[in-house]
């Protein structure tokens, strides 16, 4: 659970109360996890800061928050600069692209989006340390969304086991936006339960439930929540974050 430190910043068009905020979604993952059983494992907040200023980011980290992910390099690394003097661990969730696998893997702590053996090698090869990493699954077989699909899942498993310096955590997902995000959920945790013995002894994260769906996904199994919204409040528009990108 967050800390709760005094944290507030100047958002879009307010003063946001981070200590507020975090708490809110502290004990609704509480809740959450009662409902689903859990009695030892702390589901682990990922404060998504993709489109937000440094400002925001550090105070959120004031508020006792740090894990933050965040899915544009250029937009990242930036901000990674502005707060070197914070603790943060840096989860990469968006898209990667293969001429930007050496900074992601060597600058970042955690990667969700995996998808292709070559950019697991590409990962790998750039790593100078252990690279905590989870394969993104398109559980809904959208054909626009990225992710490996559920059939060749297992080989990039055994491809990942086979990488040094890349540390198999676990699955993450994004469920189709008009669709039954439950069951969705569930087809992850099938799939990462039904691949536990071939994923190695690291095999402990599903990366999976965002600001509308988060409880589900921690009655579903989730380990790990991915808050942006009800965080940081409403998104920048999309212009604003193609500019970041």
């Amino acid at each position: 659970m967050a800390a709760a430190k005094t944290g507030g910043a100047v958002g879009l068009n307010c003063v946001v109360d981070y200590d507020k905020r975090i708490e809110a979604v502290d004990a609704a993952i509480s809740l959450a996890e009662a409902r689903a059983g859990q009695r030892s494992a702390r589901t682990r907040l990922i404060a998504v800061s993709k489109a937000r200023v440094a400002a925001d980011v550090r105070a959120a980290y004031e508020a006792g928050q740090r894990d933050f992910g965040e899915n544009y390099l250029k937009e990242a690394l930036a901000k990674m600069t502005a707060l070197s003097d914070l603790d943060i661990v840096w989860h990469f969730i968006g898209a990667i692209q293969s001429n930007k696998t050496r900074d992601i893997a060597r600058r970042f702590q955690w990667i969700h989006t995996v998808d292709r053996a070559r950019i697991a090698s590409r990962l790998d090869a750039a790593a100078e340390r252990p690279l905590d990493v989870c394969v993104q699954v398109n559980v809904d077989a959208e054909p626009r969304k990225a992710g490996v699909a559920p059939s060749n899942l297992a080989a990039l498993v055994a491809h990942i086991r086979e990488l040094p310096r890349l540390r198999l955590r676990g699955l993450m997902a994004i469920p189709r936006a008009d669709g039954d995000h439950r069951a969705s959920f569930g087809t992850l945790r099938s799939l990462f339960d039904a691949h536990a013995n071939a994923a190695g002894d690291h095999w402990d994260s599903l990366s999976m439930g965002m600001s509308d769906d988060f409880e589900i996904a921690i009655e579903e199994g989730a380990t790990m929540v991915r808050i942006g919204t009800a965080i940081f409040g409403p998104r920048p528009t999309p212009a604003r974050e193609r500019v970041l990108a």
